[in-house]
């Protein structure tokens, strides 16, 4: 018996559909679920997206060995399963034809469909210890920086501590986790003058993710020297906070929606001044331009659509200046070949990996790309039941970036960096921190030709 001898499933949208959580059919039960059996009979038939996490070979999996193929027969468990193995790379919405982005009449975007699924699992269940930790990185930094190194030193050498950590949180015990700076970027940023009471001052306004803020400012700090070396007048802003995806992972609307009017009241004013908001990390950017417009709370609309028109992601900002004089190529070194991994919420964004192709303008460099998903993805690989998967994930995205004979890698997603790190041996530079010491003679061993010499 096949799925049309039971009827067969609409490809069309029900009245259900909808990806705005102030709508109220959002929280709907019954409307999800005509939502779920639509795109779970869309993705049966197409099955492009086999390659990716591990949501889809579970779903067909499902169909083709237990319920004859027939979509209203996957159970709640089974639905449960499907979307849990989601991890938000956005690649299947990528590379779907039937997609919103693509005005499909069928309007599909399954990651969309697996945030409404976790935000109504949460609205029900509420937040557990674990996901109201991984969700707000900002808390958990204050807390470690607190410590005064002690955080940084267990997480790294305690396996002890890494064995609590999975059994109170659900940390995978191997996995390597970010270290936490004794100094945040915003605390640098001010000693340097970079912070303005007056938002009209500069040109640009750095948000730089809760990552760079917390963990590695160091890229933050390259991407200041980078764009202050090509004429732009840089400026930094204090109380930023974790743009929210973190939280919207475990489909915590209120928090995410709590963050968000947060950013918008530090970053509109320096919008209604004119500037461009450099977002440093895909993930960020991502969520500032794509996600907050349809996520936040309705008052915060218009600000959000605003704030959106005024992000771009660091290479973005810096390749669209390229032909204007005060763009430096003035480079003293090179790394020579560069082996480049494209971040999936980079490719989401459909902005093309300009960090990479400025990479291009340092002579000698010939960047080969991979595209493959690093399978980091948030906080899926530190959680205990997705770090083996992200690994197994990644697996290919580790292979590609090592078959380029490159002594240099590079990625503009810090986590995808450390997945990198931890699963290839080789820790990627961001393309921010490459430029930054190919201007200096000695950032490279081998010095840039020129005339004179």
């Amino acid at each position: 018996m096949t799925a049309a001898d039971h009827g067969s499933i609409p490809y069309s949208p029900t009245p259900g559909l909808t990806y705005d959580p102030s709508d109220d059919i959002y929280w709907d039960p019954a409307a999800l679920k005509g939502e779920i059996d639509r795109t779970f009979e869309i993705c049966h038939g197409c099955r492009m997206c086999f390659k990716y996490c591990d949501s889809f070979p579970s779903l067909f999996s499902f169909l083709d060995e237990r319920h004859d193929g027939d979509v209203r027969m996957i159970t709640d468990d089974e639905t449960s399963q499907v979307m849990d193995a989601c991890f938000q790379c956005k690649l299947c919405e990528v590379q779907c034809p039937y997609t919103v982005r693509d005005g499909h009449d069928f309007q599909l975007d399954f990651p969309k469909l697996v945030h409404r699924y976790k935000a109504q699992r949460t609205r029900t269940g509420g937040v557990s210890l674990r996901d109201r930790v991984l969700g707000d990185p900002d808390r958990t930094a204050r807390a470690a920086r607190a410590s005064r190194g002690l955080a940084n030193r267990l997480n790294s050498r305690s396996r002890l501590h890494r064995r609590f950590l999975d059994l109170l949180l659900g940390i995978h015990p191997d996995k390597d986790l970010p270290r936490f700076a004794r100094r945040t970027f915003t605390s640098w940023a001010d000693s340097e003058g970079l912070v303005s009471k007056d938002p009209a001052e500069g040109e640009v306004v750095m948000f730089p993710t809760c990552y760079v803020e917390h963990n590695e400012p160091e890229v933050g700090h390259d991407t200041v020297t980078v764009l202050a070396r090509n004429g732009v007048d840089v400026t930094c802003e204090k109380g930023l906070q974790c743009c929210g995806m973190p939280a919207w992972e475990s489909g915590d609307l209120e928090t995410l929606r709590e963050k968000a009017s947060a950013n918008l009241d530090r970053l509109i004013p320096h919008v209604d001044a004119g500037k461009t908001v450099v977002a440093i990390n895909p993930t960020c950017s991502m969520m500032l331009r794509r996600e907050y417009p349809d996520l936040v709370a309705e008052e915060d609309r218009e600000r959000a659509q605003k704030l959106a028109s005024a992000v771009v992601d660091p290479g973005e900002f810096l390749w669209s200046i390229r032909d204007e004089d005060r763009f430096d190529d003035g480079f003293a070194s090179t790394p020579g070949d560069v082996s480049y991994h494209a971040p999936c919420h980079l490719r989401a964004q459909a902005v093309g990996f300009k960090g990479r192709d400025l990479l291009r303008r340092i002579p000698g460099v010939r960047p080969s790309t991979t595209m493959e998903c690093c399978g980091h993805d948030g906080t899926y690989a530190m959680k205990t039941e997705g770090y083996e998967v992200s690994v197994r994930i990644g697996r290919k995205a580790f292979d590609g970036i090592a078959s380029a004979d490159a002594e240099v890698w590079a990625t503009d997603c810090p986590l995808a960096a450390m997945q990198f790190a931890q699963h290839a041996d080789r820790r990627p530079m961001h393309p921010m921190s490459i430029l930054a010491r190919a201007y200096e003679p000695d950032g490279f061993p081998t010095p840039v030709e020129t005339e004179e010499s």
